[in-house]
């Protein structure tokens, strides 16, 4: 039997949750909805509660931001799968999206196809971000390379995993490629962050990146 992915719906209008439900009744076999939430609050109290495996998170929350919620829940749990719901996003928004550690961002107005392929993505340990903020990213990141660093506070092992991590790897991917079992994997990623400030994944992938640890080509986003 395949494993269903148990997803969270937290957004303050009934009718987005409705038609969410809607559209992964019709055609989302691989999908679960296990929750909803009216608020930001209800978003990381049910998130804690639930622990789904991927959370549809409205930008737009009341009691508490669909960004205060991405940062709280992800500070709980650094292996949190978010995807970002909303109308629109500016720059600044999205930029703060993926410090906090959204995985992806999809517009409300999405097709039922687009929308069952960016939970299974993020579900993954991809990144689910639209062409557009991906052409963004690439061109900040096509600047002249930083001098190769001379020193490293990563091992050879845990520049591995950085490496991968980069790739949009979930720790069971990881586990697979290097012959480690995931709770290995899970120690290397938390002394990755710890050595190098940071606090998700997706922070990381982006300091990799900048630094120059890991070739712009090796960045996979959908």
């Amino acid at each position: 039997m395949t494993k269903h992915i148990k997803v969270l719906i937290a957004d303050d209008h009934p009718f987005i949750r409705q038609g969410i439900r809607y559209m992964v009744e019709e055609i989302g076999e691989s999908i679960q909805i296990i929750g909803e939430a009216a608020d930001g609050v209800a978003a990381v109290l049910k998130a804690r509660a639930l622990q789904p495996d991927v959370i549809l998170l409205d930008l737009n929350m009341p009691r508490k931001s669909g960004l205060e919620v991405i940062r709280e829940i992800v500070q709980e749990h650094p292996e949190a799968r978010i995807l970002v719901l909303t109308a629109h996003a500016t720059d600044d928004e999205i930029s703060a999206l993926i410090k906090a550690g959204a995985m992806g961002l999809i517009l409300k107005n999405v097709g039922s196809e687009e929308l069952i392929k960016s939970v299974e993505a993020v579900y993954r340990g991809e990144f689910a971000w639209p062409p557009s903020v991906v052409n963004k990213l690439v061109h900040n990141f096509q600047q002249p390379a930083p001098p190769p660093i001379t020193t490293s506070p990563l091992t050879e092992r845990e520049m591995q995993v950085l490496e991968l991590i980069t790739n949009g790897a979930s720790n069971q991917v990881i586990a697979a490629a290097l012959y480690l079992s995931e709770a290995t994997v899970s120690t290397h990623v938390s002394n990755i962050l710890s050595k190098l400030q940071l606090h998700n994944r997706v922070q990381a992938a982006l300091y990799a990146l900048k630094k120059g640890m890991v070739n712009l080509n090796d960045l996979q986003l959908n």
